[in-house]
């Protein structure tokens, strides 16, 4: 194996490395919660991302993120109560600051990170997909990469009515999504390694 190694290492040094030296992926679940149900969901997308290997997570509320937070990281995962078949506003607001307050536009630097949503709402339909959909949106106007897992646009939980709280398969669903992301964020990471590592051009 060793003479493997020297002889490769002209040619293809990637084959002499080890998992251990592989760089980390970091992943941001950011959140806005009153009640505490959203944050019970973002521990659970939380929990998901950290038990894939090579994985680092910040969990934060939206309003304590900042600009370092929001640009190191390789995957973004948003969560919101749902108001009225819409976010939060205080995760709009954290969207809008996004340009206001850290200035993503015009190099467009949430650029190739991948984005993910999840949300709680009282109701079976209180427009969760709605506001998945709504936050979606605003990762693909800033050229993010936008997964799903724990449902079709991303994770939910109904907290009210015959399903108070949340529940093993709602949580089982958010850490899908963690864990999701997390293998996405690092399958594109390789893949714009190799990309510029052979083409000498930064980014895919």
């Amino acid at each position: 194996m060793l003479l493997l190694c020297a002889a490769s290492l002209v040619t293809v040094p990637a084959i002499c490395q080890s998992a251990d030296t592989q760089e980390m992926v970091r992943v941001l679940v950011a959140y806005h919660s009153l009640s505490g149900h959203t944050e019970k969901m973002a521990d659970a997308v939380a929990q998901g991302a950290r038990a894939v290997p090579g994985t680092q997570v910040i969990l934060k509320r939206v309003g304590a993120v900042t600009s370092d937070e929001l640009f190191s990281v390789d995957a973004i995962v948003l969560g919101s109560p749902v108001y009225w078949s819409n976010m939060a506003g205080e995760v709009k607001q954290f969207i809008d600051d996004w340009q206001f307050k850290f200035g993503v536009f015009p190099e467009f630097k949430l650029k190739n990170k991948v984005g993910a949503a999840f949300v709680t709402g009282g109701q079976i339909s209180s427009g969760k997909e709605l506001t998945m959909l709504s936050i979606l949106a605003a990762m693909l106007g800033n050229y993010m990469v936008a997964v799903s897992g724990g449902g079709a646009f991303g994770a939910s939980a109904t907290t009210e009515g015959n399903s108070p709280g949340i529940d093993e398969q709602e949580l089982a669903g958010a850490r899908e999504l963690g864990g999701r992301v997390a293998e996405v964020s690092a399958a594109l990471k390789r893949g714009i390694a190799r990309h510029e590592s052979r083409t000498g051009v930064s980014g895919p």
